[in-house]
């Protein structure tokens, strides 16, 4: 995932800054690839390592008639379109064991949900894939818990790994970021990625959905990436106010070459 040793890219980056970013959940295969093709331009631009990341099945959705997704087969087949139409590494996420091996066949990084970070058959299908697996922090564990999961990879034969910050629970329906997390989640020896987007979240906030503030987005992904995270994850949308999943809390595509210019700032002065 980074430049090896001795080589600057043409931004003079030792290596480059790693970019997590997509809509939250398949909408349709045209918003998918307008997403797509939007943000790979914004990425050359910026001479970002960028990874494209949707989910085709949200299975954690506050509400039983919250929009989900197309699911596994209708959804890998849009992710593999995005792969083959723009050639970009995508990032998914599974819920459970059996969609591990499906989803290998299209994904670069498996996402493990920071609610089912703990869930060890996951953990190991995951792993099995021998693909690069970032896995979410839950809200309720503290940063060094992390290495429990860290473990049950390692030792399911895989350690390509990547440990993700997206917040932590701080009394009812609020999320904050301590900043050490990255420090001690750091010490396991792999990169730490931060979720700038979830962390803004107000879980189960509107009663039948959740709620969030996105005008705090880059200030936390500024602080993080001072802090010492490796890459950035954002959830990004041409409208998200009438996202089907996430809206309170992506960014508008429109906005989100300037924040990231604004972001990458910090990084360069950094590393």
């Amino acid at each position: 995932m980074h430049v090896s040793e001795g080589r600057r890219n043409r931004r003079g980056r030792m290596s480059k800054f790693i970019l997590i970013a997509g809509p939250c959940v398949i909408e349709s295969e045209e918003n998918v690839m307008l997403i797509a093709k939007s943000v790979k331009e914004i990425a050359e631009r910026l001479d970002l390592d960028y990874y494209f990341k949707a989910s085709f099945d949200k299975a954690n959705r506050t509400s039983i008639g919250s929009y989900r997704g197309p699911g596994l087969e209708e959804g890998l087949r849009i992710l593999k379109k995005v792969k083959d139409t723009y050639g970009l590494k995508i990032c998914t996420d599974i819920h459970e064991p059996w969609q591990a091996e499906k989803a290998a066949e299209v994904a670069d990084i498996i996402q493990i949900p920071a609610f089912l970070c703990r869930q060890t058959d996951l953990l190991v299908a995951a792993a099995k894939t021998g693909k690069l697996i970032n896995v979410k922090k839950a809200q309720f564990l503290a940063p060094w818990d992390m290495g429990n999961a860290v473990r049950k990879l390692e030792e399911s034969g895989n350690r390509n790994i990547m440990l993700c910050e997206r917040g932590t629970s701080f009394g009812y329906n609020t999320l904050v970021v301590d900043m050490t997390g990255f420090i001690e989640m750091k010490k396991f020896g792999y990169p730490v990625v931060m979720d700038a987007t979830h962390s803004v979240q107000k879980p189960g906030g509107k009663g039948n959905a959740t709620g969030g503030n996105r005008e705090y987005v880059e200030p936390l992904a500024k602080a993080a990436i001072a802090a010492g995270a490796d890459a950035l994850f954002f959830e990004v949308h041409p409208d998200p106010d009438n996202a089907l999943s996430d809206g309170p809390n992506m960014v508008k595509l429109d906005e989100f070459e300037g924040l990231l210019q604004r972001v990458i700032k910090v990084y360069d002065a950094v590393h």
